[in-house]
């Protein structure tokens, strides 16, 4: 009796040291537990850079003289009367109005400018461009939560000979090139949400002909 009073705390000392030990291999193992469910990852905030094309609106505070709406040129720059060949292309509101002020401080002291994009094109290299048998191919300007059906509506669908299950998106350049196929038939003619996929800047929507 004695020697059961004194072993029967120790085995059971043994057994939960024991146990830890297998939970804790278990959990360094292969096979550890299901870590808990993660949330979606949020989409990344994306800042519109201004392209050719666009027109914007540039304020100098308590300077109207030289405040005025101006286009940006085919070659990305912007001029206005005391600012010549700025670069406009590639840059935020922002940033655009932060180099003209730099620009008109040598004529006018502490300017204060402020940049609204009035027109959106912007920069060639974040347009997406739709190819092949949609109803209107065309570049379209990205837009912030931009989704494949927002660019079918944008280019009115596509024709009777696409291949609508068989299109593609090509995204990236050079190496990093991928070629991701998405279902255009389920999602216009099935209403398939599944087949809906965001767009992302640079995108190419390539749509086949249907040879059947």
């Amino acid at each position: 009796m004695n020697t059961l009073h004194i072993n029967t705390p120790r085995k059971l000392v043994y057994f939960f040291a024991m146990a830890l030990l297998v939970f804790t291999v278990g959990e360094s193992s292969g096979n550890p537990l299901p870590p808990p469910a993660a949330e979606e990852a949020q989409p990344t905030m994306h800042n519109y850079l201004i392209g050719p094309g666009d027109s914007v609106n540039i304020i100098v505070w308590r300077n109207p003289e030289v405040s005025m709406s101006v286009p940006v040129r085919p070659d990305g720059k912007i001029t206005t009367p005391l600012v010549d060949d700025l670069p406009a292309s590639g840059k935020t509101s922002s940033q655009l109005a932060r180099d003209i002020e730099k620009a008109l401080a040598k004529y006018i002291q502490d300017p204060v400018v402020t940049v609204i994009v009035t027109g959106f094109v912007g920069p060639y290299s974040e347009q997406i461009r739709v190819i092949g048998q949609a109803a209107k191919p065309q570049a379209l300007p990205y837009r912030e939560g931009m989704s494949l059906m927002d660019v079918l509506i944008a280019v009115g669908g596509i024709t009777e000979f696409a291949s609508g299950n068989k299109a593609s998106i090509i995204r990236g350049v050079g190496e990093k090139q991928q070629k991701l196929a998405v279902r255009l038939d389920d999602l216009i003619n099935e209403g398939d949400i599944s087949a809906n996929t965001p767009m992302y800047p640079g995108d190419i929507l390539v749509i086949p002909e249907s040879f059947f």
